[in-house]
């Protein structure tokens, strides 16, 4: 019997490199890997649906979730996670805390990223920051006419507007017609440098880890969707991506671990893993609904409350029933 050819659509990360590589097998499938950036994958699966497996924006899932009318059903593999005090990007000749953001203009790339979801979590949560406190302003980091991938129906008293044409956040911030920039990456301007912007939060690492500390919260970005009409054909399918996936990630971190020669280009990598360990545990970027439900729990309860998803979301409706209950020895 032939394996079942699929498409398979990831970011390069070392979680995924055992299966790139060929040395992790999904059962049953020969699989045909891209490996492409977020934004692309993103796109191309929730405008086209054109891939059989891929990397899922959590909050886009979500939306489409609620409404019953996503392509895809996830399995509980989460390829990214991110903190997210490190993603908002200040003028800081006029923001000097959290709460000088109350009544200004705020860029981002979409309104509905995860990541801005989060970094909206934290600002209301800790600083007491609404959606309804910004105007928010639309449009790409560096090539203008980016467009929100998912339609919303955003709650009353959230602004939205589009950047204007041949405009990008990244140029808006520079010149200071936007007073900050929330997203998953940094606009340009940063990069480069510019005296005049810089993170919100002046050690984000540090306002990170305390914020872990008081939540236990680990923020998701990605999951791993399966066209949904492949794993109604095939019952096996979830299943058999969710045990590659959880391997390949445990080939990943056992690699990271070995301190006889760094797998990655970044030194004092052996003790960046060690604190990890030590703050969040051995596993601390685990698959599996169990060890995620409560970050999961709180990014949905969030996303309904923004309006974002027509319906409140408990955790095991985003994920196919057949990953969720897996045989032991």
């Amino acid at each position: 019997m032939s394996k079942l050819q699929l498409s398979i659509a990831i970011g390069d990360y070392d979680r995924m490199r055992p299966l790139v590589d060929g040395v992790v097998g999904i059962d049953g499938v020969d699989p045909q890997i891209m490996l492409l950036e977020p934004e692309e994958i993103f796109f191309r699966a929730f405008r086209h649906q054109e891939f059989d497996v891929c990397e899922l924006s959590l909050s886009s899932y979500s939306v489409k979730t609620a409404a019953g009318t996503s392509p895809y059903v996830a399995v509980p593999v989460f390829p990214s996670r991110a903190f997210r005090h490190s993603s908002i990007y200040v003028r800081t000749d006029r923001i000097r805390s959290p709460g000088e953001l109350r009544g200004r203009r705020i860029g981002v790339p979409e309104y509905q990223l995860t990541a801005n979801i989060w970094a909206r979590m934290i600002l209301e949560e800790d600083h007491g920051i609404r959606p309804s406190d910004i105007t928010w302003v639309r449009g790409g980091y560096e090539q203008p006419g980016r467009i929100e991938k998912i339609n919303l129906d955003l709650p009353p008293g959230v602004v939205v507007e589009d950047a204007g044409p041949g405009e990008t956040i990244s140029a808006l911030l520079a010149s200071g017609r936007l007073d900050a920039v929330i997203g998953p990456r940094a606009p340009s301007c940063f990069e480069r440098g510019d005296p005049d912007i810089g993170y919100l939060f002046a050690d984000p690492q540090q306002a990170a880890a305390d914020w872990y500390r008081r939540t236990r919260l680990f923020p998701i970005m990605h999951t791993l969707g399966i066209r949904r009409a492949l794993a109604e054909q095939h019952p096996w399918l979830p299943v058999a991506v969710f045990k590659a996936f959880e391997r390949s990630k445990a080939i990943a971190l056992a690699k990271l671990g070995d301190t006889s020669a760094a797998k990655v280009t970044l030194p004092f990598v052996e003790d960046h893993l060690r604190a990890a360990r030590s703050m969040m545990g051995e596993d601390f970027w685990p698959y599996g609904l169990e060890p995620n439900r409560a970050v999961l729990s709180r990014f949905l309860q969030r996303h309904h409350a923004e309006g974002l998803s027509a319906r409140p979301l408990a955790p095991e409706e985003l994920f196919h029933p057949a990953s969720l209950e897996l045989h032991k020895i």
